[in-house]
């Protein structure tokens, strides 16, 4: 007999509830939650396919060991006990640095992903860290540090208010939205035009997000902050700044006019080969708008100069007065946000901290570039030990990570590694150990993260929809467990990690006088928590103590973890509102314009004036119906136009003899893939894009889908040198490559009668 039940989607950032239709322990339908009062029932093809994403068949149901060389099915606790003797010995001879952790993307897309890795780093005290960010969002995470002294404090477009909207290098038809959670984007960005608002989307492909712009600008890519510099000296020369309620909490006005002086309109134009008088229209117009944003996503932050692009956009927020205001970029307050603290001087943001080994790479945010992986695992240096064993949870830098060849043997040199991963992919193959998380039907959900990036606030939680299947264990256990055999406490009860999480905050919070439970008893309001297990009443404790909670007991009409299971639709906590100074934590308590890190890379962009490359740019795309390397498994989210082809354009592909649906094969410096051609317009001239996250043609793995039509690893065409030095972000986006058609190269690859790839002059 059939049910249904109410899910939050955690397939992509943009959050929709789900209604889900089950069958005994089966789900057999998705549907937009009409009732959801965030998401309002919108649903995309992703959610739809909910279904064939939770019942994959090659999902892992009990967890593998390997034994005489191979992965064999396991019990939990011979899984526990090879992942406590595999580590203990790695971190007792060689320290806690020798052991990594690489955190995937979607631990943000999980309740449990959220809540324990952080324990995990703290109780393992390694500085090897490594995540999706670095191939990601971290400039943004960078610039938000320096500009406002919190890294996580990242203003997003009031997209139900704004009056005008320029958006740069983010494509939110295909991805729903990235560090700016908004379910049915599309429809927000159709209904901003339709109440006489202003899109203009610069971009070098011509993307669906684009077709629907007022003004399509096809930028030569990795040259926006070129372009946002330009900007920002139009508004000071023609005397249109203007901070309004912004100038008294900003400092630096005048150094930044002073540092960015050299970057005019007519300067910047030949390098982003984006018309000097068009760049002027677009400054003024931004001026002009009675509400704006500027909002600009991973095709900005994946290319050399990410973190000054991503500051500039905060730069021009902030001098037309458009940040912290309605209708233009404001900081999201979520439920389980800390409860915010008076307007003052914070501790600042700090970067460099410590660095790699082999590069001498900085940190940020705690973290090393992802780049930096492989040559942390197989080279040796006077520096320290290497990286000789590793804790993967939801990752696939195989694929993600550039130069996956390298890290594919680095892997296998390793002491130990262990996955927590519900596939045997392209990297948990290589595991001693593979953890599988039960499918997300299976599994509460929660936002934490994306809550923080919300364009509306609102809180929202659904208890598992189907029940924990016999010989399943729930993430939040495998990743209990997984702290405890780390850390040498292999065997004790995993509910102790989670009682630990909740004494250590309420003994901090009572000791804060700003905290609503300031001066009380801890060990009583534990006693007050509800919830069925330690996850739950984790969150019960963070609703309680956060912006909007009763403060056990403080705001009677506050929020609760009973009060959401009240709610199963979510609770609506209003528009974004302003909230400065609150959220700085710098320094000086301002807003610093033009921090010091950020005037020292000033001049590696200045060089970038006079830089005209030679020969074909590569750029990546998402697609509506994939996330990453996740997707390619399920059959209903392949095929059609969800195919791993080379885009080029028809001028480029005439020049070089592509024709189209031949095979091409692509160079860059750190090798070549083989992919057909797809001659397309959708792309400007001089540029050639391929998606991310294929590539599933290595033996080992349990993709029976993917392996049917596996795509190329576009990240094999980078060798890892290039890299935002402020970020250490992956240079992704605007890398030179060579093309020729396969078919001229000959089975060696080094070239046809010319002798060499064919080149754009």
């Amino acid at each position: 007999m059939s049910r249904t039940a109410l899910r939050i989607c955690p397939l992509c950032e943009a959050t929709c509830g789900l209604t889900l239709t089950v069958d005994g322990t089966r789900v057999t339908g998705a549907r937009g939650d009409r009732e959801d009062v965030f998401s309002k029932g919108f649903i995309c093809p992703k959610g739809a396919s909910f279904g064939a994403v939770d019942g994959d068949p090659d999902r892992l149901r009990t967890p593998l060991v390997r034994k005489d060389g191979a992965l064999r099915e396991a019990t939990w606790e011979e899984a526990f006990d090879a992942v406590a003797a595999g580590l203990r010995p790695v971190v007792e001879r060689y320290g806690a640095d020798s052991v990594g952790v690489v955190l995937g993307n979607p631990n943000v897309h999980t309740m449990a992903g959220a809540l324990y890795p952080p324990v995990l780093l703290g109780a393992l005290r390694t500085r090897s860290l490594f995540t999706a960010s670095t191939v990601d969002q971290m400039p943004k995470h960078v610039s938000s540090g320096l500009l406002f002294g919190d890294a996580n404090a990242i203003p997003v477009p009031d997209l139900d208010r704004t009056g005008h909207l320029l958006l740069i290098g983010a494509n939110p038809l295909e991805s729903n939205g990235s560090l700016c959670t908004a379910p049915d984007f599309p429809g927000k960005l159709k209904a901003l035009r339709a109440r006489g608002g202003t899109l203009t989307v610069v971009d070098p492909r011509r993307t669906r997000t684009a077709r629907l712009a007022d003004r399509h600008l096809a930028i030569r890519p990795g040259t926006d902050a070129l372009l946002l510099a330009a900007m920002v000296t139009v508004l000071f020369e023609e005397d249109l700044a203007d901070l309004k309620d912004l100038a008294p909490h900003v400092r630096g006005v005048a150094e930044v006019r002073e540092a960015l002086r050299d970057f005019t309109p007519e300067a910047v134009a030949g390098a982003c080969d984006v018309d000097a008088d068009v760049i002027r229209t677009l400054a003024r117009e931004l001026a002009a708008a009675p509400t704006a944003a500027v909002y600009a996503r991973i095709g900005s932050c994946t290319v050399a100069h990410g973190t000054l692009a991503s500051w500039l956009v905060d730069v021009l927020n902030i001098l037309t007065g458009n940040l912290d205001r309605p209708g233009g970029a404001l900081f999201p307050q979520a439920a389980t946000d800390r409860t915010p603290r008076p307007a003052g001087p914070g501790h600042g943001f700090a970067l460099g901290r410590w660095h790699s080994r082999v590069r001498r790479l900085p940190e940020a945010k705690g973290e090393l570039p992802f780049s930096a992986l492989a040559e942390e695992i197989d080279t040796a240096t006077d520096e320290g030990e290497p990286v000789r064993a590793l804790v993967v949870v939801a990752a696939n830098p195989v694929l993600s990570a550039p130069d996956g060849d390298r890290l594919d043997k680095a892997l296998e040199s390793l002491d130990f590694m262990v996955s927590v991963d519900p596939y045997l992919n392209e990297t948990s193959r290589h595991a001693d150990v593979v953890l599988p998380p039960p499918p997300p039907a299976q599994s509460p959900h929660h936002d934490f993260a994306f809550n923080t990036l919300a364009v509306r606030n609102q809180v929202r939680y659904t208890r598992p929809a189907i029940p924990l299947e016999p010989g399943r264990m729930a993430e939040s256990e495998i990743l209990a467990r997984l702290i405890l055999a780390a850390t040498g406490m292999h065997g004790a009860d995993p509910a102790a990690v989670d009682a630990m999480v909740v004494d250590q905050t309420l003994a901090k919070a009572v000791q804060d006088p700003h905290s609503p439970v300031y001066g009380r008893d801890p060990v009583a309001l534990a006693t007050q928590l509800t919830g069925d297990n330690g996850p739950e009443r984790r969150l019960d404790l963070m609703l309680r103590l956060g912006p909007y909670g009763d403060g056990f007991g403080a705001r009677p009409d506050g929020l609760t973890l009973a009060e959401l299971l009240a709610h199963p639709h979510g609770i609506d906590l209003g528009p974004l509102r302003p909230r400065l100074p609150q959220p700085l934590k710098t320094r000086s308590g301002k807003i610093e314009l033009l921090p010091e890190p950020v005037a020292g890379d000033l001049p590696r962009l200045r060089a970038a004036l006079a830089e005209r490359p030679a020969g074909l740019l590569l750029v990546g795309r998402r697609h509506l119906r994939s996330n990453n390397s996740w997707m390619h498994n399920v059959p209903a989210l392949t095929g059609g136009s969800n195919r791993c082809t080379v885009h080029i354009h028809p001028e480029d592909a005439a020049r070089l003899g592509v024709r189209d649906g031949a095979d091409v094969r692509v160079k860059g410096a750190g090798g070549e893939v083989t992919a057909p051609a797809e001659v397309t317009d959708s792309v400007r001239p001089g540029v050639v894009s391929i998606p991310h996250g294929w590539g599933h043609d290595r033996p080992g793995t349990r993709l029976t889908h993917a392996a049917t039509a596996p795509g190329v690893n576009v990240n094999q065409l980078l060798d890892g040198s290039l890299l935002d030095p402020l970020s250490g972000t992956a240079v992704l986006n605007g890398v030179p490559v060579e093309v020729a058609v396969a078919a001229d190269l000959g089975d060696g690859g080094g070239g046809g009668p010319q002798g060499a790839l064919g080149v754009a002059p």
